[in-house]
């Protein structure tokens, strides 16, 4: 019998039947929550026939509908992703656990929403975000009628220019770097993918025969893991193909680390969760501004931009649905831009001369 205990909340049982999850909560007795489970399997086994609706289902315990959210976000997104929403969520089960979501008003998520404005107006506006993707789960899937959040409005922020690190700032980087994660920054830099999609490549995505590199993402629409193929610049070729030489033939992943895992008390190998302290680091020891992995993005997309590659090829190789989505990683000037400056130069001057000599 799965059950548990929560303090100060209760008991809850908590299982799995054929790939399906099955959880409620708070009974104020072990037997009660034993009880419940029992006659929850009973009625899985020997379901009642179905019989014509009489009632719509308009409610149900908030975190039964957290779990239920994360259970979807875990099998449709990334896990950086599932991560985020996990973080969040915790912050809104301490303060909402024990209710109904029909008890949770639009006032106390807008409180809610005041705290973490003391952070900053993004973190208020991420935590918005994910709040109202949450219950609009719930009320797309008809398990709540209502969302609270659906009339609050984001904060307004201050929008700045994404800092690019220039190239030899990323060149510095990896050259204080040790050797394996030199390879690393090189397959970031050379690819332009998200450095969640170098954790996961696998020697099974790599072609040395044809130079190219099968990537993966999730960030499509309905959350399909959707692959692109991208050419390999000569450097990524060379350091893959070392690294392939070299390779463990046991281990499937390109980059691998071992690690202690305080969950299972005992240590795993296996590929990169992140790698978020490691650009800090680097930065420090090579007295540049500190940049993560995102921004490598962003200068090879503005480098290719500015040597007048078309924005559908950029677009293609870092894997964007929409062209709009790709431009706004492109950073450079490009040269309809200094033309159109040009003419209004021209035309000021003109203007000036014309004004002076009539």
């Amino acid at each position: 019998m799965s059950v548990y205990s929560v303090k100060g909340k209760g008991w809850r049982y908590d299982f799995t039947l054929k790939g399906t999850r099955y959880t409620k909560g708070w009974f104020k007795r072990k037997r009660d929550a034993l009880k419940a489970e029992t006659e929850k399997r009973e009625e899985l086994k020997n379901p009642a026939p179905p019989q014509e609706a009489t009632e719509t289902p308009t409610d149900m315990a908030f975190l039964d509908l957290v779990n239920l959210r994360l259970d979807h976000v875990k099998a449709y997104n990334s896990d950086e992703h599932y991560r985020c929403y996990l973080y969040l969520s915790r912050r809104w089960v301490g303060k909402w656990g024990h209710l109904n979501c029909v008890d949770i008003t639009p006032a106390m998520v807008q409180d809610h929403l005041f705290e973490r404005r003391k952070i900053s107006a993004y973190t208020a506006n991420k935590d918005l975000r994910y709040f109202r993707s949450t219950m609009n789960f719930g009320v797309n899937k008809k398990y709540i009628l209502n969302n609270p959040a659906d009339d609050l409005d984001f904060f307004p922020v201050e929008k700045k220019v994404k800092y690019v690190p220039p190239m030899a700032d990323i060149d510095r980087v990896i050259a204080v770097a040790e050797p394996d994660e030199q390879d690393f920054l090189w397959t970031v830099r050379e690819t332009m993918a998200r450095v969640s999609e170098i954790n996961q490549l696998r020697w099974d995505d790599v072609d040395l025969t044809q130079r190219t590199v099968m990537l993966y993402t999730r960030k499509k629409k309905g959350g399909h893991l959707t692959p692109r193929k991208v050419p390999m610049t000569e450097k990524l070729f060379e350091v893959l193909k070392r690294r392939y030489e070299k390779r463990d033939p046991n281990k499937p992943w390109v980059f691998w680390h071992r690690y202690w895992s305080r969950k299972h008390g005992q240590f795993f190998e296996g590929p990169y969760g992140d790698r978020k302290k490691l650009m800090k680091r680097l930065c420090d020891k090579a007295g540049v501004r500190y940049f993560r992995f995102h921004p490598i993005q962003h200068s090879g997309a503005s480098i290719m931009d500015g040597n007048n590659v078309p924005i559908g090829a950029i677009q293609r190789i870092l894997g964007h649905e929409n062209c709009k989505t790709t431009e706004i990683y492109l950073h450079s000037i490009g040269d309809l831009e200094r033309d159109a400056m040009n003419v209004f130069e021209h035309a000021r001057e003109k203007s000036h001369t014309d004004s002076h000599t009539g």
